[in-house]
This record gives structure tokens, C-alpha cells and sequence, in this order.
């Protein structure tokens, strides 16, 4: 249901405590005195089966007895009963319940499934079980039982632990530093992450949103959200459980590598968001993003009054891959002419111990001057020559005289050493963010630097995938072969013939039931090759080495005989029980710089397919040389999955060892997501060693896992939805030009610019309500970058010139209800039949993808639009906010059978 009918929990009209009490240092008690404590005195109703009354309040006997509709129940009675108060509260009207009470069980069966099976009846929304509660600072509303209302502001915090949202605020309160809302999630029945992440990614009261996680339950609602709202807003999260269930024994290399706090931290920097690993970075975090909105750029300079203080400053920032600024020769030789001759002479600025309030605003007056500077951090240690409290003053004032100057001002950060609480009430008064060491921040300012390169990241053009045409029906009829057979673990024949089907190098491999047939079969592989490779072929064997079962370098096929024999022999004795079917004979292939690497996926139970990609080799998980990522992967996402690596420093190049070709490794894991999302029947893959060189990278042994897949669409277990492949068609005009129409990609960026060019003013008008033509990357970014689990856009493209004709986009609201449509079409186009199509094809996806409803916006004297929207069946409504527009509405059940009865009739 996602954010549908949130609203209830932070800005409820009525509230009614159902276990209310009396009894002082009860919770209901403390429930009725927190909400009293708000606007709520003359909405607050109060529940108990005994009668009586609370705080002054009566306590009614029962919902039933009360006239007045409930808009939001607050439950803090026996487990037993939490069900039937749902179903009251459903009576009463009701859209949301918080239920305080915990042990309700989960699953099937459970008290817990029985009150979410009665709150779907009504639509009615439940926050727990076994939570805090929820506060609306901004409401004033308490319906939780912590000890403080927490302050208005514009953070949100969302968590899984009351303990952590009662510490915050008690925290928070201190720092003077305010809330948009507070949620203690509990079991998370209901409402989760993603139905709140998409609640305050669109409140406009809410500048950043904090995040404690213990878990996740739907990974791609999760996915989804989150990556919504890191666009929009900072979402930094704080993740517990980090080492619970450790690395665990796997069946191959892939599968050992991504252990679960890993596979987390890829998900979570796919997402955008910034994770911290413990409270006090969490209250960095807090500190830094109630005080500071965004930066300019990356780079800080450092003001100090202790030399030591400023390097360990530096040396922080360099941990942290920040930047420093470098100062202008003129404001060098400005500092010089205020400042002692004995001054650092450049970034970090140390302006001597003795330094007192003038010399700071003279010296921090100039460095914001700077235009070098993104941000200023400002430290004081104390000392016996000046007064810091005065030095924090100073810096106070350089922000209110530039502020009413006019000047330029570029964030400050403040580190005092030793200051007290004078000290942080004059930063708190001025909006500074201060930290008691310098590390802390650093850390601080890094927060921002990260969540500015993490909107970089998600707003990047990816290059174009590569051009391959798999050959899919070859590679489902081996996989399905080989499940019919009942194999868990394709065969290294079976595994060339998929890897060929995608055109992915590969070691070809031949195999042979003994050894005078691996002789014939090597004879022509060492004429071309030199010399061939001979393996162990047992589906019992994964790890063929281990057992002496990979033999290298055999240049004649007498040597391939007797090396077939070995192999079989030993592996018989290393493993009895194992079915030996012979051994497959590869290439061997010579690359004597090649470096060794690994190229893998398996399947995590919560996040689905994970890519994984590093350091090669037998030493693999000695080694331990990886990065994980979430796909589908395009070039980009394939390249930052290398660049996180230490082997990637040897594919730059070293001494007289040209660069690998990076651009051919990030095509294998790029080829690798794609067969992982067309088939789901593939469980686990390794590629290592994949050999890479200059010349290019070949896969020389490799491993498949398969089982039967789930019923649905292939992309189900995908917790981001990859490129929908399934909706590409050609189309002909009425001109007979044909037209390729498939779901837009990242890389269609390009395409817009002409696109534009070749649409006249006034359809620029019709479309965007105004003929502005700053079509800019963020603004087509928007356009081209989809999250198809909850939209989707149509490209129509020219076969013969490859030229953008026109598009289509469906954007659905985050309950996945109401879909709003967009439709433009190249000028020239018009009455070629494109819209039309378009316009077809966005309704009949929107049948299938589960939306009510479509809707738009259309100017009142955009008669073609109106008219082609009433012939598929759109209502026609005023709307009532603004006279020049119109809304289309469109009801989806029976798109198809409409649509098909309304072409009938125009033809006719």
C-alpha cells in the first residue's frame, strides 16, 4: 500500500488510546500524558473497559460508545484483544492504528496476520506491533511513550529500535535540533521503510531522512523508495547486525565472497544512500544535516590556531578521500599581510596559538573570500594567550556581517578542542554545526561531500550497452535439458554453449569419456593452440584443483592419454562416491602477463541476484579482493565495481605491463547480469580465473548453478526491476517508415537534444506548459532514468536513421495506484498515427502493471490531445485550482477489450 493514507500518523484529526489509563508510570497512562502535553486536549479520546477517568479525561468503555469519528488509534492493550480493536477502530473510521503492544507472533496464523487481514478491509494503515510510537514534532503530536515530544524540524527518523528513537531525541533535545517526524517501526507489520522513505522523500517539511535498520523485508519496495528519495533528499541510515550471520560455507568462490553485511552495503550505495557504522557517527550525521543544506564542491579549507590539530585534520580528510582547497596566490599574499610572519603559509592555515578574535575574523574573512573553498572548517585548541570562547564569537560574527553584506558564504564547520557548553550554545545559536575533535568534523563535512557524488552517480549517462543479439533459444534449450535430467550444475560443454550464446569469451570446452578420446579431441586444439588444458568432468567436483583435477600445458595428444588417466584416478580417490564421467579438454591459452580475476553472481536470500567481481586465482577467499554489487549492471556500474578493487591499480599498468582492456572486463559483467535476468533458472555462476591482458580477457574455467525457477516473470527476484526486454516491437507508420518502440534506457540521453530541435515551440508549450528550451542534463536525466518497478517510459526510433521520433511515460504514485501519463511526438510527425500507438501502448501497460488509474494534465486549447484522449475512453474533468487546464482521467480494468472496441468504431 506504500504511503497510502500515512498522512494519518503525522497530522491526525482525532486520536483515541484504547488501553488508556490511570495508573501512574503505566503505559497508557504515559500515552494519555504525552498526548495532552500537545494541541490534542479537545481530539483525544480515551478507552478502558473499566470506565473512569484519566488526567482529568473521562475513559469511555469502548469504541462503540464514543459518537466521534477516530482517525487514529493508539493500542496499548493484552495481545489478545489487539484484533478486535482493529476491527473497532475500522468501524469508527479509522485510517491508521499505532500498536504499542508487543507479542503478537508473525506470519501465518499469528495475532499479528490476523489484524493486517481486518485493517486491509477497511484501508487502514497499522505502525507496529511491539513499537515506541510515533511523533509529529510539527503537530505536536506524542503518540509514543518516550520521554520527550521532540523539537519541530526537518529531519525524519525512521527505526526499527524505540531505544534508538528515544536516545536521538533525548540527544537531539540537547543540540537543539528538531524533527519533521519520528517513527518506532517495530515488527514492521505494515508500514516499513519503503512506505514511510516514500512518505518523506515527497513531504516538503523533511530535508533529510535518517534511517535505523535491523532488517528489511521487501528488498525491491526498499530499493525502490530509497533511490526515489536519495535523489530528492540526504538519506543516511545506520545498519545493526553487521556481523550476525558471518560468512557462511559455499558451493563456490562467488558464493563465499558476498557475505551479508556486504551484500547490504552494496544495496545501499546503489541506492544512494550514506551509511554510518555507529551512533556517533549517526549524530555526526544528525549534527551536520540540520546545519548544512549542500555544498558547492568538494573541496575545505582548514582554519586552525594549533599546527597539529590542522595535520590531524588533514590526514583525516585524506582518509576520507576529501579534497583541499588550494588558496589563490592573492588571498596567500592577503593572509600575509594579516597574520604573523610565522603562519603556515597555505591550507591548513594555522594562524599561531596566540591567535585571538580578530585575527580569526580577519583570517576566516578571507579564506571564504576564496573562491577556491567550497566549505571552511574552523579550529580552536585552547590555550593561555586568547580566549576561545571569543575566537567562537568572532567566527559568529564573520557569518552575520557577510550575511547582511551580501558576500559570499560558504559553509563553516566548527571544531573547538575542549570547548564547553558556552561554546555550543554560540555555535547552536548561529547554525553552525561544531564537533569536539577534528575527526569528527571531518566526518561531518564528508557526509555532504558523499551525498553530493551519490546524486552524481545516480543522475550519470551510462554508455551504451553492448550490441549483442544473444542467441536465447540455444541457451534455455541446454538449461532446460539440464534440468530435466535433473543436474544442479551445468557441465563445462553445456556451460560454452550458454557463455557462446552471448558471445562471452570463453576457453572452449570439449569433453571426453576417457582417455584416448581426450587424445583425439586435444590433436586439433594443440595444432592451433599449442598445447590444451585437461579437467576433471564430475558434476560431485566443483573445486577441480583441490582434488588434482586441472592439469595444465600438455603438448601432445600421448601426454593428454596418460595425464586423462591420472586425473580420473586420482579424483576417483579423493572423492569415492563422485560420478566421473571423464574430463573436458580446453585451449591453453598463453597470455604470460594475464592477471587473474574473478567474475561472478549468486542469489541472496533478501536482495536476489548479487554480482560479485575481484581478485582471482585459487587464493580467491584468501585473498579476498572483491566488490559486490545489486543488478541489472550497465558499463558504468560495471566499471565502479572494478574500481573499488586493489587489483584494478594492476589493470591501469605497472613498469613495462601495458593496461588490461577495462572496457572488455566490464563486458563480461555486464553479459553476466544479462543472462542472470533472462534466466532465473541459473542460481550461481563463477568465472575464474577470467585471464585479462591488454588484448582482451578470456573466461578459462567457469562454473553454473541451476534450479528450477519460481512461477512469474523472469525478473521477479531482481530487487532493482532490470530493463523490461519483453516490450520491444517494431511498428509501421502510415508513411510505411518503421519504428522501433522498447522501454527507454539511461543512454537515450543523447537522442533528446535533436529530439528537441525538431519540435516547434508551441508543441513545447502544449507539452511542458511553457516553450523554455533549457533541456539540460539533470532535466533529461529525469526523463531517460527510470525505475521501472514503479514507471515507465517508451522510445519510438527511427530503424533506418536511429533518430528519436517521440515518447511516451506512465509515472506512478508510490502506492502503485494512479499512473500520470506524458505523450510528445516529433512536429513534423503529426497525423502519421505515432501518438496514437503511444498512447495505446502506455494504457495497455499500465493494464498490466497493475495501475487503477491514468491521468494528465492537458491545456484546455490543446484540442489534439483532448480529442485523441476522449477517443481511447479518458473523462474530460475541469480543473478546479487552474481554469487553463483540464484533467484526463482514464480507468484501467479492461484497457484491452476499450482500446479494441475503440478502434472498431473509428475504423468504422
Amino acid at each position: 500500500m506504500s504511503s497510502y493514507n500515512l498522512d494519518v500518523f503525522f497530522a491526525p484529526k482525532t486520536v483515541a488510546i484504547i488501553g488508556a489509563s490511570a495508573r501512574e508510570g503505566s503505559v497508557g497512562n504515559i500515552l494519555v500524558r504525552n498526548l495532552l502535553d500537545g494541541p490534542y486536549q479537545d481530539k483525544l479520546i480515551l478507552i478502558n473497559p473499566k470506565g473512569g477517568e484519566a488526567e482529568g479525561l473521562p475513559m469511555h468503555s469502548s469504541l462503540a460508545d464514543v459518537e466521534t469519528e477516530v482517525d487514529l488509534g493508539v493500542i496499548a492493550v493484552a495481545p489478545q484483544f489487539v484484533p478486535a480493536t482493529i476491527e473497532d477502530l475500522g468501524k469508527k473510521g479509522a485510517r491508521g492504528a499505532v500498536v504499542i503492544t508487543a507479542g503478537l507472533g508473525s506470519g501465518e496464523g499469528s495475532l499479528s496476520q490476523e489484524c493486517l487481514d481486518i485493517a486491509a478491509r477497511y484501508g487502514l494503515r497499522i505502525v507496529g506491533p511491539n513499537c515506541v510510537g510515533v511523533l509529529s514534532p510539527r503537530a505536536g503530536l506524542n503518540a509514543s511513550f518516550c520521554h520527550l515530544p521532540g523539537k519541530p524540524g526537518d529531519l525524519a527518523l525512521l527505526s526499527q529500535s524505540g531505544a534508538i528513537v528515544t536516545s536521538v531525541v533525548d540527544w537531539a533535545e540537547k543540540h537543539n535540533i528538531g524533527f519533521s517526524g519520528l517513527v518506532s517501526m517495530g515488527d514492521k507489520a505494515d508500514v516499513d521503510f519503503g512506505d514511510l522513505i516514500d512518505y518523506f522523500a515527497m513531504d516538503p517539511h523533511t530535508r533529510a531522512i535518517l534511517l535505523y535498520i535491523e532488517s528489511i523485508k521487501d528488498a525491491r519496495k526498499f530499493m525502490s523508495s530509497a533511490r526515489a528519495a536519495a535523489r530528492a533528499k540526504p538519506v543516511v541510515l545506520i545498519k545493526s547486525g553487521r556481523h550476525a550471520d558471518g560468512a557462511k560455507a559455499a558451493a563456490s568462490h562467488t558464493g563465499a565472497l558476498a557475505g551479508e553485511d556486504n551484500v547490504y552495503d552494496a544495496a545501499f550505495e546503489r541506492a544512494g544512500l550514506l551509511r554510518v557504522f555507529d551512533l556517533d557517527e549517526f549524530f555526526d550525521a544528525v549534527e551536520t544535516l540540520t546545519h548544512v543544506r549542500k555544498l558547492k564542491g568538494p573541496k575545505l579549507t582548514i582554519l586552525t590556531n594549533g599546527g597539529g590539530a590542522g595535520v590531524l585534520a588533514v590526514d583525516d580528510l585524506v582518509d576520507h578521500n576529501g579534497q583541499m582547497a588550494t588558496l589563490s596566490d592573492e588571498t596567500i599574499e592577503a593572509l600575509n599581510q594579516v597574520l604573523p610572519a610565522t603562519w603556515s603559509g597555505a591550507n591548513p592555515v594555522d594562524i599561531i596559538g596566540d591567535a585571538g578574535a580578530d585575527r580569526y575574523k580577519a583570517a576566516l574573512n578571507l579564506c571564504m573570500d576564496d573562491k577556491n573553498s567550497d566549505a571552511v572548517l574552523a579550529m580552536a585548541c585552547p590555550t593561555a594567550l586568547a580566549s576561545t570562547e571569543d575566537a567562537a564569537r568572532a567566527v559568529v560574527e564573520v557569518m552575520e556581517e557577510r550575511k547582511k553584506q551580501g558576500k559570499r558564504r560558504p559553509p563553516i564547520f566548527a571544531a573547538w578542542l575542549g570547548g564547553d557548553d558556552k561554546i555550543s550554545e554560540i555555535f547552536e545559536s548561529a547554525g553552525i554545526p561544531h564537533y569536539p575533535t577534528p575527526a569528527d568534523a571531518i566526518r561531518g563535512f564528508m557526509y555532504v561531500v558523499k551525498h553530493m557524488e551519490a546524486q552524481k552517480t545516480l543522475m550519470r549517462m551510462p554508455p551504451a550497452l553492448p550490441e549483442v543479439k544473444p542467441d536465447l533459444e540455444t541457451a534455455r534449450k541446454v538449461i532446460e535439458k539440464a534440468l530435466a535430467k535433473g543436474k544442479k550444475w551445468l557441465n563445462a560443454v553445456e556451460i560454452t554453449k550458454v557463455l557462446e550464446a552471448y558471445d562471452l569469451p570463453i576457453a572452449a570446452a570439449r569433453a571426453a569419456s576417457n582417455p584416448e578420446e581426450a587424445s583425439e579431441l586435444a590433436k586439433p586444439l594443440i595444432e592451433q593452440f599449442g598445447a590444451v588444458v585437461v579437467k576433471i568432468d564430475s558434476p560431485d567436483i566443483q573445486h577441480k584443483s583441490d582434488v588434482g583435477g586441472v592439469v595444465l600445458d600438455l603438448n601432445s595428444s600421448e601426454l593428454v592419454a596418460k595425464v586423462t588417466k591420472e586425473v580420473m584416478e586420482r579424483a576417483a580417490d579423493a572423492v569415492p562416491d563422485a560420478d566421473i564421467r571423464g574430463v573436458t579438454v580446453h585451449p591453453m591459452i598463453r597470455k604470460p602477463h594475464a592477471i587473474e580475476l574473478i567474475g561472478g553472481m549468486t542469489v541472496d536470500k533478501l536482495w536476489g541476484p548479487v554480482m560479485v567481481f575481484g581478485r582471482g586465482g585459487t587464493a580467491v577467499e584468501v585473498i579476498r579482493d572483491k566488490a559486490l554489487a545489486l543488478p541489472p549492471l550497465d558499463m558504468l556500474s560495471a566499471r565502479d565495481m572494478m574500481e573499488k578493487t586493489r587489483v584494478n591499480r594492476l589493470l591501469g599498468g605497472y613498469r613495462d605491463r601495458p593496461a588490461s582492456d577495462r572496457e572488455a572486463i566490464a563486458k563480461i559483467m555486464v553479459k553476466l547480469s544479462q543472462i542472470t535476468a533472462d534466466f532465473p533458472e541459473i542460481q550461481e555462476v563463477d568465472f575464474n580465473p577470467i585471464l585479462a591482458d591488454h588484448a582482451g580477457s578470456i573466461i578459462t574455467d567457469a562454473r553454473v548453478r541451476i534450479a528450477s525457477a519460481e512461477e512469474g516473470h523472469p525478473h521477479k527476484r531482481f530487487a532493482i526491476k532490470p530493463y523490461p526486454a519483453e516490450w520491444e516491437h517494431e511498428i509501421e507508420l502510415k508513411d510505411g517508415r518503421v519504428v522501433l518502440v522498447r522501454p527507454i534506457r539511461p543512454e537515450d540521453e543523447e537522442l533528446y537534444p535533436p529530439f528537441f530541435e525538431q519540435v516547434t515551440d508551441e508543441d513545447l508549450r502544449l507539452r511542458f506548459f511553457s516553450a523554455a528550451r533549457s533541456m539540460n542534463h539533470a532535466f533529461i536525466a529525469k526523463l531517460t532514468q527510470l525505475d521501472y518497478a514503479r514507471s515507465m517510459a517508451f522510445i519510438a526510433i527511427e530503424k533506418d536513421s536511429g533518430n528519436m521520433l517521440g515518447a511516451v511515460r506512465l509515472h506512478g504514485d508510490p502506492n502503485h495506484d494512479d499512473g500520470e501519463y506524458a505523450v510528445m511526438v516529433r512536429s513534423d510527425l503529426k497525423g502519421q498515427g505515432l501518438g496514437w500507438k503511444l498512447m495505446k501502448l502506455i494504457l495497455q501497460f499500465a493494464e498490466k502493471d497493475g495501475f487503477n488509474t491514468v491521468t494528465g494534465e492537458v491545456l484546455r486549447g490543446n484540442r489534439t490531445m483532448r480529442s485523441m484522449c476522449e477517443a481511447l475512453g479518458f473523462e474530460a474533468h475541469s480543473d478546479p485550482d487552474d481554469e487553463d487546464l483540464v484533467r484526463m482521467i482514464f480507468k484501467v480494468p479492461n484497457i484491452s477489450q476499450r482500446i479494441c472496441e475503440t478502434q472498431k468504431a473509428m475504423e468504422q
